[in-house]
C-alpha cells in the first residue's frame, strides 16, 4: 500500500511540474531551455580557416581581406596567429593595395578561448592587423579592443599601437 501511495504521489508531481525534463548532469531544465541551449550549440563557432573574410582594424589602407592559409595548425587560427591573406577591399591610396597578398595577425575571433583564470574572451568580429615577413605591423595605428593574450606570442608592438587591451 505504501509504494502504491508514493508512486502515485510522484506522478501528481510529475504533472504539476509540466515539461521538466532531467538532463545528464541531474539539474531539472524546461523544454524550452533544451530547444534554445541546442540552438546555441549548432552554433559553434570555428577557427579561422580558409576563405573566411575578416575585417582589417589598422590604418594600413586595407578594409576586409580573405585569409588564404593559417600560418600555424592544421585545423585553423586562433587569437595571436599569424595568417596569409588576400585584400579583398581597400582605400584608395593607401599603402595596400586590392588584390596583393599580406600578412596578417588574427587581433580578434569570434571562436571563444579560455583564459588561465577560468573566464572566456570573445569578440562579435573576427578582425586582423596586417604585418610584413618580419611581424612588424604596417599601419600606424590599432582600432578596437585588442585581447592582451597577444603579448604571450610575442605581438608587443600590435599592443603598444592599440588604444584598448581586453
Amino acid at each position: 500500500m505504501a509504494a502504491y501511495s508514493a508512486s502515485k504521489w510522484f506522478r501528481g508531481a510529475r504533472s504539476l511540474l509540466g515539461g521538466l525534463t532531467n538532463n545528464s548532469s541531474g539539474s531539472l531544465r524546461t523544454s524550452h531551455e533544451i530547444t534554445c541551449s541546442d540552438f546555441l550549440s549548432q552554433q559553434h563557432r570555428t577557427f579561422i580557416q580558409m576563405r573566411t573574410n575578416l575585417k582589417v582594424v589598422d590604418n594600413s589602407g586595407a578594409k576586409r581581406v580573405m585569409c588564404i592559409q593559417a600560418l600555424k595548425g592544421k585545423k585553423g587560427a586562433r587569437l595571436g596567429d599569424t595568417i596569409v591573406a588576400s585584400v579583398k577591399e581597400a582605400h584608395p591610396g593607401g599603402k595596400v593595395k586590392k588584390g596583393k597578398v599580406v600578412y596578417g595577425v588574427v587581433v580578434r575571433a569570434a571562436m571563444p578561448r579560455g583564459r588561465c583564470d577560468g573566464s572566456e574572451v570573445k569578440f562579435d568580429d573576427n578582425a586582423v592587423v596586417l604585418v610584413n615577413k618580419q611581424g612588424e605591423p604596417i599601419g600606424t595605428r590599432v582600432f578596437g579592443p585588442v585581447p592582451h593574450e597577444l603579448r604571450k606570442k610575442g605581438h608587443i608592438k600590435i599592443l603598444s599601437l592599440a588604444e584598448h587591451i581586453a
